[in-house]
């Protein structure tokens, strides 16, 4: 695979942890990029520290996994990032061929980075801010 960004993040979401792993460094043929692991926790707070870690080296290009509705909010969280110069992905799961062998959050999370960072993921449709926050006035009229 020919890398084509110099610095991306790759993103294994769960109800209560983030495992983030961001891959960085020249595009030369032959050189690895550093791979750096960090977790994560899904509070506000905790989103806010991933946000703040991601513009601290100017990541601008982030992928994760659908996984059920628990992307929702670390996409409306790092959206605001960058001053919208963000580059979120949002991927199917089965779109994504993982790595054989044992399963861990960390490999999920490289390997997601890996496929962004050669420009192999393509994002699912995820609708503008207005339009998701329309979609959610029928759940807070329940209430």
């Amino acid at each position: 695979m020919k890398d084509i960004l110099a610095c991306c993040c790759g993103l294994k979401v769960h109800k209560e942890t983030i495992m983030a792993c961001m891959l960085k460094g020249p595009l030369e043929e032959g050189l690895k990029p550093r791979s750096e692991l960090r977790e994560f926790g899904t509070q506000l707070g905790d989103l806010q520290g991933l946000r703040e870690w991601l513009k601290a080296h100017d990541c601008r290009y982030v992928a994760m996994e659908s996984t059920g509705i628990y992307w929702q909010p670390v996409y409306s969280v790092l959206e605001t990032a960058f001053s919208d110069e963000m580059h979120l992905l949002v991927v199917n799961a089965r779109h994504m061929k993982n790595v054989p062998g044992k399963k861990t959050d960390m490999r999920d999370a490289e390997w997601i980075a890996t496929l962004l960072r050669a420009g192999l993921l393509k994002g699912s449709f995820v609708p503008e801010r207005d339009i998701r926050d329309l979609r959610m006035l029928p759940h807070s009229a329940r209430k």
